[in-house]
């Protein structure tokens, strides 16, 4: 049994399940909604894109081969709207070059179908897992990280992300952004200099 705290974190990934056999959607879609997850169904490529043109999904689990547009071209295109989704293709025709293939198009795993609810929710959860991961790590990478006491700043650039050397923001600015900064007085710094000046 799940706790509240699961079961929210689970309703907060939105799954695209894309099939064009309808069993496939009801089968797999009720077995991950059991388990917490938000699932939406598209029976068509077509349906899928334009579902993720609408809306933002953290995973997308798409059929390889459908009539119309295939689980190939609708991974492209969900990976070209957000290049962070997470994508699995399901496939009943497994071969390595398909499987390569779905690989070069970054797609993130790849089943076989049929296959069993218990593989399927652990490739899922490995998905989501790593989604969150690069989630952080982007995270920790758009802080800039700036000392409270002496104002310098840690520039991080081309090392491991907080190894890099503590700088002055004057060195920063114009090392990042070519900007030149000018020292000078705020107008409440002013104020208060000119008021001790006496």
């Amino acid at each position: 049994m799940l706790s509240d705290t699961e079961s929210q974190l689970l309703r907060e990934h939105l799954i695209l399940l894309v099939d064009d056999d309808a069993g496939i959607l009801i089968g797999i879609g009720k077995s991950l909604k059991a388990k917490g997850y938000n699932v939406s169904t598209a029976n068509s490529g077509e349906k899928a894109i334009a579902m993720l043109q609408e809306h933002t999904f953290d995973l997308v689990i798409t059929d390889l081969v459908m009539e119309g547009i295939g689980g190939l071209d609708v991974l492209k295109k969900a990976k070209e709207i957000d290049p962070e989704i997470m994508a699995i293709v399901l496939t009943g025709y497994g071969s390595l070059d398909s499987s390569i293939e779905a690989l070069r198009c970054n797609a993130d795993d790849y089943i076989l179908k049929p296959c069993e609810p218990d593989e399927l929710e652990f490739r899922v959860a490995g998905c989501l897992d790593r989604l969150a991961c690069k989630r952080k790590v982007k995270l920790y990478e758009d802080i800039l990280p700036v000392c409270c006491m002496c104002g310098r700043i840690r520039d991080d650039t081309g090392v491991e992300h907080g190894c890099g050397h503590w700088v002055s923001v004057e060195k920063y600015l114009w090392k990042r952004a070519g900007i030149a900064p000018s020292s000078t007085y705020c107008p409440e710094c002013l104020k208060k200099v000119q008021e001790d000046m006496g």
